[in-house]
C-alpha cells in the first residue's frame, strides 16, 4: 500500500500546537506579528500574500501589510523594510518575491534584520543553516522534513536525490539532509537542468524530492520500488476544466504512486506545510525577540529541533 501524505492534516496538527504557543505568548503580553510587503501586481503574488495573512488571522498572529507601487523607486521598498525592522510589534518580515527588475533582490534579502527573517534567506541565516545551527529553517524544506518525520521516514543512511537547486528549496533541502543531526545524515545527490540522464540518479534513490519547476518531470519509470517521493512542484497546465487548467506537480502522480511507498499529492501535500512553517518561524521569532520561553515549539518543529 502506498501512503499518500496529507499535508493539510499534518499542517492542522502543527497549527493546533502553535495556537497553544500563541496563547502562552499572549499571557506574557506578546502578540506575534508578521509583516508582509508586496511590490508587485502579479496575481499569484497577491494570492500568496492573502493566504499568508489569512493564516495569521486564524492563528492569532498580528498581520501587518505594506503595498508598494511596482513602479516606485527601489528606495521606497528599502525604507519600508527598515521601518519594519525597527517596529517592536513586528517579529517577522516577509517580502513577497518576485520584486520588480529595478529592485536588487539580493539587497532586499540583506535588508531584512536577520532576527526577523522568517523566510530564512538572509546571508547570515543561510550561513547558520550551512554550519548546522539554524536560527530559522526555510519554510518549504522544513515542512518537507516534518512530513518525512510524520510518515516515519528517517533520512539517516538513505540515498536521497534532490531535483532542483533553487535558493528557496533545493539548496537548503540538501543542507538539511546532510546535517549530522536528526532528520539528516543522508547521502545526497543534487540534480538539475544540466544533469545528464536524470533517471539514472532517481532510480537508485530511497528518497526523491522533486523541486525543479517542470510539470511531471519524474514518472514511475524513473523510480525504484518502495521509494519515498516528495513533490514540491506546483505547475499550471492546460486542461479541459472549468478554469481551463489544472495543477500538477513535478512528478507524474499516477505512475509514481505505483512504485512509491510514500508520496505527496499536488495540491495538498507540501504546499500547506510551507505557510504553516512560516507561522512556526514567526512564533519562534516572537519568543526569541521578546525573551519569552514557550513550551510546544519543539513539538511543532521537525524532529523536535530548535537550534539557534
Amino acid at each position: 500500500m502506498t501512503t499518500v501524505l496529507d499535508g493539510n492534516a499534518v499542517s492542522e496538527q502543527i497549527r493546533e500546537t502553535l495556537g497553544s504557543c500563541v496563547d502562552q505568548l499572549g499571557d506574557a503580553g506578546v502578540t506575534p506579528g508578521l509583516a508582509t510587503v508586496l511590490m508587485s501586481d502579479d496575481a499569484a503574488s497577491e494570492t500568496y500574500v492573502r493566504m499568508k495573512r489569512r493564516a495569521c488571522d486564524e492563528l492569532g498572529v498580528e498581520s501587518v501589510h505594506r503595498e508598494i507601487d511596482p513602479d516606485a523607486p527601489a528606495d521606497e521598498l528599502f525604507e519600508t523594510v527598515s521601518a519594519l525592522n525597527e517596529d517592536p510589534a513586528v517579529h517577522g518580515i516577509l517580502v513577497q518575491m518576485p520584486v520588480p527588475d529595478h529592485v536588487d533582490r539580493r539587497r532586499v534579502l540583506r535588508s531584512i534584520a536577520p532576527a526577523k527573517d522568517v523566510d530564512g534567506f538572509h546571508p547570515e541565516n543561510v550561513g547558520r543553516l550551512v554550519a548546522g545551527h539554524p536560527r530559522f529553517k526555510p519554510c518549504t524544506p522544513h515542512g518537507i522534513q516534518k512530513l518525512l518525520e510524520v510518515a516515519g521516514v528517517d533520512p539517516e543512511g538513505t540515498d536521497a536525490v534532490v531535483v532542483g537547486r533553487s535558493d528557496i528549496v533545493g539548496k537548503p533541502m540538501v543542507n538539511l539532509l546532510i546535517q549530522k543531526a536528526p532528520g539528516g545524515n543522508a547521502t545526497v545527490t543534487v540534480c538539475h537542468s544540466r544533469t545528464d540522464d536524470l533517471a539514472s540518479h532517481t532510480r537508485r534513490a530511497d528518497i526523491v524530492i522533486a523541486a525543479a519547476g517542470y510539470p511531471e518531470l519524474v514518472d514511475g519509470s524513473m523510480l525504484s520500488e518502495g521509494v519515498v517521493v516528495i513533490d514540491v512542484g506546483v505547475n499550471r497546465v492546460d486542461a479541459d476544466t472549468e478554469k481551463g487548467y489544472e495543477l500538477v506537480g513535478d512528478v507524474e502522480f499516477d505512475s509514481a504512486r505505483e512504485k512509491a511507498s510514500v508520496i505527496t499529492p499536488v495540491p495538498g501535500g507540501v504546499g500547506p506545510m510551507t505557510i504553516t512553517m512560516l507561522l512556526y518561524n514567526t512564533v519562534r521569532a516572537a519568543s526569541m525577540l521578546e525573551d519569552v520561553e514557550v513550551s510546544g515549539l519543539a513539538e511543532a518543529a521537525a524532529w523536535g529541533d530548535e537550534d539557534g
